[in-house]
């Protein structure tokens, strides 16, 4: 059975250590130098690079997220060891782990790493593409002539740089598609590489729970089980029209994964949905003057994600959660698309004065999708209200002031509430 040894990238006839370094993390497959479809997934991503940062967190619990109020973007695997998980409520972690560090996010710092990752993957392909920050998909498939090692080598090889060069660690996911690598990638984290072959693949997945499922959640999760299908065999059971009427058109979906059997590509230029931006306070607010401010840095920050990538949206949403967790979306079509954030926080603003409930609320969240080119954004005048064009070129000054002083250079006053 074909091996790779981790540390020294040693290939050799199965064993349990290697026999170049003798060290124990060994990986091997029937398949390992034959499969092409990988998925990489870094380890509590957010926290490791601020532990790179600062060597005094090396052996503590670090989370990283908002206040007592927030919740968690993720923690470091000290801390979840103790039970603390992402998307966990912020009181409900610091019950768990006490004596964690907690370090709101830097997003800027994060996207620096990234990109440096991103960097090493395309030296191995074009065919990369990202999920997240910290996440993608590669099609290393033709690779190996390139290279003159096949993908699995190449992986290994690309992980080692990532601990070596960021201070990075990640998890190899490597499969015939692309939903088995994500699948796999999450097997033996941290600092994993699982393989799962051609072959054993309907086996493998027999006694699974559909909830491993990328897509299926609690609620998802909760259908299906309410039909007695609790594990892939249970899937597999049910026939492909039945599936079809009792789910619609995820049914169809179902069936194919059930099988393994997942047809989508690596899609480099995948196209960017949607763009938002949330807060989430401290204390719960009523306070409409207070939530405007709120509501403007919300459409400055999605107005400058949307021009950062050349996009403009013709949907803006409002999003509010209540104290008891109950959300409240709005959302309203443009005539045209727009990146500006004044038509966004103003078109937010109406939304909010639609919302009749009085509140309180601890969250406020501002999105924009159905996007386009920027090229296609903000071309015709609103005659509704002839001062938007003069607000839409004070914001491009604005816009070079800030590129060439730093984003502090100019305020909006209602920033500041």
């Amino acid at each position: 059975m074909p091996a790779l040894c981790r540390d020294c990238m040693e290939t050799f006839d199965a064993g349990r250590r290697c026999p170049a370094c003798r060290g124990p993390r060994v990986t091997a497959h029937d398949e390992l130098f034959t499969l092409s479809i990988a998925h990489m997934d870094c380890d509590a991503f957010y926290a490791a690079v601020e532990k790179r940062e600062n060597a005094d967190l090396a052996d503590k619990p670090v989370i990283i997220g908002g206040g007592r109020r927030g919740v968690v973007s993720t923690a470091c695997y000290i801390a979840r060891i103790r039970g603390v998980r992402s998307a966990m409520p912020m009181f409900k972690a610091l019950e768990l782990c006490p004596d964690a560090v907690v370090l709101r996010p830097r997003m800027d710092l994060y996207a620096e790493v990234s990109r440096a990752i991103r960097a090493m993957m395309t030296d191995l392909t074009p065919a990369v593409e990202p999920l997240s920050l910290d996440e993608a998909f590669l099609d290393l498939t033709g690779t190996a002539r390139l290279h003159g090692a096949p993908p699995a080598v190449l992986l290994a090889r690309m992980v080692r740089r990532m601990e070596a060069e960021l201070g990075v660690s990640g998890s190899i996911g490597l499969s015939h598609n692309k939903f088995l690598a994500k699948l796999a990638s999450d097997l033996d984290k941290p600092r994993g590489f699982s393989v799962i072959g051609t072959a054993e693949t309907e086996d493998f997945l027999a006694d699974r729970p559909v909830g491993m499922i990328w897509g299926v959640g609690a609620a998802g999760q909760a259908a299906l089980e309410a039909q007695g299908i609790r594990s892939f065999a249970d899937l597999r059971r049910w026939d492909r029209k039945e599936l079809h009427a009792a789910f619609g058109s995820m049914g169809e979906r179902l069936w194919h994964l059930a099988r393994g059997q997942d047809s989508r590509r690596v899609s480099p230029n995948a196209p960017v949905k949607s763009i938002s931006n949330e807060t989430t306070f401290a204390e719960d607010i009523a306070d409409r003057d207070l939530l405007d401010g709120h509501l403007w840095r919300l459409a400055e920050k999605v107005a400058d994600r949307a021009k950062a990538k050349a996009l403009g949206g013709a949907v803006v949403t409002l999003k509010l959660k209540r104290s008891d967790h109950r959300s409240l979306t709005r959302r309203v079509t443009l005539r045209e698309p727009t990146q500006i954030a004044d038509r966004i926080y103003r078109t937010a603003r109406g939304l909010l004065d639609q919302v009749t409930v009085p509140g309180p609320f601890r969250l406020i969240g501002v999105g924009l999708s159905s996007l386009r080119p920027a090229a296609e954004s903000d071309l015709s005048p609103d005659l509704l209200d002839p001062d938007a064009a003069r607000r839409a070129r004070a914001e491009h000054a604005t816009d070079a002031i800030r590129r060439r002083f730093g984003d502090g250079a100019i305020l909006k006053g209602r920033s500041l509430r």
